[in-house]
């Protein structure tokens, strides 16, 4: 089975470094890695070319600011006519021995499927287990470093909405992954999507590593715009919208380890502003910036 890679950076080195040495080894040379370099181009061209002898071809592009058109862009840019199993892992994630063989495990019918994503606190999700279908109330857990897909259905279902996700022209910073599976969904091929067993696991950092409290509150407001925005335009119950609303104020509480209970008050005022599509304020930053 051969393995598309494409990893989105805005250029961060080190990160890239952690991920293309925990490859080595692992990767064949029937797959391919495609590095999509929004910022720094050179110093990632560098890199990968230190990476030659890794075992597969890396392949360094670029394209406009927002990882959902630097997908879209990696995806492009593999070779034509190979139908590629696609992982799309953060600058930040790395991947533990036997990963990409768990990755490589998955049948050959499956369109699509879903595996466990770690940080230095456990599993981000539990997924459903083995044989759960895929619904529009599971469809939550999974997170796109977490994404697996057959480029074929990709390409299908028009792969991930620019206007939305991390890094995007819009206010609503998440949730490209869930929009993309929705669609898989609304085709009625839900069916060829398969939850990995828990074991095949990739490794990555928690969302507020590294962050100021001011970059933090930031993110967790841009990216529950998206989730907001997401239950919106799919049309989910009002009970649901409701739900998630008041969740939020207890985001920073259910989430000790790595926020703050004033923290939730950020996830509040997002999903509303994405359920509502209305935001306040004028400045309406894109969730990272570095």
């Amino acid at each position: 089975m051969n393995i598309g890679l494409v990893v989105t950076t805005l250029g961060r080195e080190q990160g890239l470094l952690r991920l293309l040495q925990s490859l080595a080894g692992q990767v064949t040379a029937d797959d391919t890695i495609v590095i999509v370099a929004q910022r720094n181009l050179s110093a990632v061209t560098d890199l990968a070319t230190d990476f030659a002898s890794i075992g597969c071809d890396i392949i360094v592009t670029t394209s406009p600011l927002g990882a959902s058109r630097g997908r879209n862009a990696g995806v492009a840019a593999l070779p034509e006519r190979v139908d590629y199993l696609l992982h799309f892992p953060n600058d930040t994630t790395w991947f533990p021995p036997g990963s990409i063989a768990g990755i490589r495990s998955t049948p050959a019918e499956a369109g699509a499927g879903a595996l466990t994503v770690t940080d230095e606190n456990g599993p981000k999700f539990h997924l459903p287990v083995a044989g759960t279908a895929l619904d529009r109330w599971n469809v939550w857990t999974v997170i796109e470093m977490g994404l697996v897909m057959r480029r074929s259905l990709f390409t299908e279902l028009g792969g991930f909405t620019e206007s939305i996700g991390t890094g995007a022209s819009t206010p609503w910073q998440s949730g490209e992954a869930t929009d993309l599976l929705l669609r898989l969904i609304s085709t009625g091929a839900a069916d060829s999507f398969v939850w990995l067993p828990a074991d095949i696991s990739i490794g990555g950092i928690s969302d507020p590593q590294g962050l100021s409290n001011a970059e933090r509150r930031r993110k967790l407001r841009t990216y529950a715009r998206g989730f907001g925005r997401v239950l919106s335009v799919w049309h989910y119950p009002l009970y649901w919208r409701a739900a998630a609303l008041a969740g939020g104020l207890l985001f920073g509480v259910r989430n000790r380890s790595s926020f703050q209970a004033a923290d939730g008050w950020w996830v509040f005022v997002g999903r509303f502003e994405g359920l509502t599509g209305r935001c306040f304020g004028t400045n309406l930053a894109t969730a990272v910036d570095r």
